[in-house]
């Protein structure tokens, strides 16, 4: 029906004969000719109707804004005066021989440039509008650019792409399963998968060495800006392979990518083992582009008179730890107040500062209601963080936890606030992760998962789990985890110890992973993978800020769709066939139950 795409249209293409399909995007009368702006997915053409074609004329001063049409035309170049350099096709206009409505259009919700006005559960509602604006339309191009992209890349590095189940079991990853019933199995439910995780070790315990694929994954957890309940992978795993392989495999396909699709040369990536990010920056994913770090001062803080200090720097699980802000002082009490009702959102509960006006002057030079109370070691601790005067400082007192999370947070958020970031891309791999994690009660859990391959034997992991690293590694760009990965668990003897740890007896882990622990009897090889979140890394590449902005049709932050109304009731007969009954409850009371 069409023979060009309206955002095809240029000069080379002046009194040749187009006919293009689209909506209206704008309509203007001047002076009795009509001004049609034709929008489709490449871009905007302007096509000028005359009153000397009656019909074309005629279907043109009906048309309004959304209206889909079929217009015929002459390429021409634009008179001197109304040229638009601005716009790709702003050198040259259609004038129109026909014009054919081939559909109308209801009054939009909102109108596509001015959506900034709109609020986004009305553009969620009608996504399909909201899809129409060229901002959206560009992003769905690029994560097209970046799927083509990465299976031109994995495949030309002998990487096969494999579909794994989506109806399976409910196995234990770190979040919720969202369940599927039975209808022929009454009483049993299928899981969505979390990731593809078991399904790739049986790949490799099968043989097909290389595999990759662009997974849809499920979890039913929390949402934020970069979480969603079904959300997309790019997964991958390989077979006789160490850490370096797939590090290597995985960076080269990212910068590759990234010269691709944005024409951009990623800097060095380079290592921070867990332990140093965490001592640093409070993260274990730090945005290198902001250059400040935490500085531990628990040794200066044991010697103060001043119990929020010193107390936290005595115990075990304590931390206090420094910010140097550099000009910091100019900020206002009313702007460190929102810094503190910020950290507060973390578990901290104040935040101390220091505001060096004059170092020379000592005591008297400095600005905080703390001083007094520090008097014996704050000329060690100006010096040991390299304060100078304009620079205020920040500290975190609390368990170790909690000071990493509020101070890393607000490193992130002054970072933003006041424009400290030094460069426009910075990647970093962080490796040496801690193979459990402890909860408040002592009891370990696995960082990642319980198939992460410990960087110790058996018996070193059985004598000191706590202290024992793991073989896992993660990718991170601007402060995103863009993409985790581990060397995998491929013998028997070594799974049964992480399970023991875990308390994961006999009978649980041949219920839960029995399949698994079936298929590493029969040769399964050396392996690991990684998988990369592909709506974080397309959100990164447009400049987004959620990755609902580069998913077709999200959720909101209720896990609710609101232009298809899901989730929704289903009728009595599906709930027989599925032998499920609900209570004659509200639904307001049921809701968690």
């Amino acid at each position: 029906m069409r023979s060009h795409y309206c955002g095809q249209l240029n000069e080379t293409l002046v009194d040749q004969t187009v006919t293009l399909c689209g909506w209206v995007h704008r309509r203007r009368d001047h002076g009795g000719v009509i001004f049609l702006d034709m929008r489709d997915r490449d871009g905007i053409a302007q096509v000028v109707v005359d009153p000397d074609t009656a019909e074309a004329f005629a279907n043109a001063d009906r048309a309004r804004s959304e209206f889909v049409l079929r217009i015929q035309g002459r390429v021409r170049l634009r008179p001197e005066g109304t040229q638009n350099p601005n716009m790709p096709t702003g050198m040259i206009e259609v004038l129109a021989k026909q014009v054919e409505v081939l559909n109308t259009a209801a009054t939009p919700p909102f109108q596509l440039d001015e959506h900034g006005k709109v609020g986004e559960e009305v553009r969620l509602k009608h996504r399909y509008i909201d899809l129409r604006r060229p901002e959206m339309i560009d992003k769905l191009r690029l994560r097209s650019r970046i799927s083509h992209s990465v299976r031109a890349y994995l495949e030309g590095q002998g990487f096969l792409d494999i579909e794994t189940p989506i109806l399976t079991r409910a196995t234990p990853e770190g979040a919720r399963d969202y369940l599927v019933p039975s209808r022929t199995h009454a009483g049993s439910f299928f899981a969505l998968p979390q990731s593809p995780q078991l399904f790739k070790q049986l790949l490799m315990v099968a043989g097909f060495d290389r595999y990759y694929q662009i997974a849809k994954c499920f979890r039913d957890e929390d949402l934020r800006a970069d979480r969603q309940p079904e959300f997309t992978q790019i997964d991958l795993e390989a077979s006789f392979v160490e850490e370096e392989d797939i590090m290597g495999i995985t960076e080269a396909m990212i910068r590759q990518l990234f010269q691709d699709v944005l024409s951009v040369e990623l800097p060095d990536f380079p290592r921070m083992t867990w332990q140093e990010a965490m001592n640093r920056y409070g993260s274990d994913k730090p945005d290198l582009r902001i250059p400040l770090e935490l500085t531990d001062v628990d040794d200066l803080m044991k010697q103060v008179d001043f119990k929020v200090f010193s107390g936290p720097a005595s115990a075990d699980d304590g931390r206090v730890a420094a910010l140097r802000v550099p000009g910091g002082a100019k900020l206002s009490r009313k702007e460190i107040d929102e810094y503190t009702k910020f950290v507060g959102i973390y578990g901290a509960k104040g935040l101390a500062w220091i505001k060096v006006n004059e170092r020379a002057k000592g005591l008297e030079g400095l600005q905080s209601p703390i001083v007094k109370f520090m008097e014996n070691v704050v000329e060690e601790l100006l010096e040991r963080v390299g304060a100078v005067d304009g620079d205020i400082i920040f500290f975190g007192a609390d368990k170790a936890r909690i000071v990493n999370e509020a101070i890393g947070a607000l490193r992130v958020k002054l970072g933003e606030d006041l424009d400290l970031y030094t460069q426009e891309w910075s990647p970093l791999w962080v490796v040496d992760f801690p193979m459990f994690e402890a909860d408040d009660n002592g009891r370990l859990s696995p960082l990642h998962h319980p198939f992460t391959s410990p960087a110790c034997s058996p018996e070193e992991l059985k004598e000191n789990p706590a202290g024992a690293l793991s073989r896992a590694y993660d990718m991170v760009l601007n402060g995103t985890e863009l993409g985790g990965g581990s060397i995998r668990i491929h013998d028997q003897a070594m799974q049964r110890q992480v399970f023991e740890i875990l308390g994961i007896g006999e009978e649980e882990a041949r219920e839960k992973f029995g399949f698994l622990l079936d298929a590493l009897q029969y040769g399964a090889p050396p392996h690991g993978g990684l998988a990369f979140g592909l709506d974080r890394l397309v959100m990164l590449m447009t400049g987004g800020r959620t990755i609902r902005e580069v998913i077709a049709f999200p959720k909101t932050q209720s896990a609710a769709c609101l232009m298809t109304d899901a989730p929704g009731e289903v009728s009595g007969d599906q709930l027989k066939e599925l032998n499920i009954r609900l209570r004659q409850k509200a639904r307001a009371e049921t809701a968690g139950e």
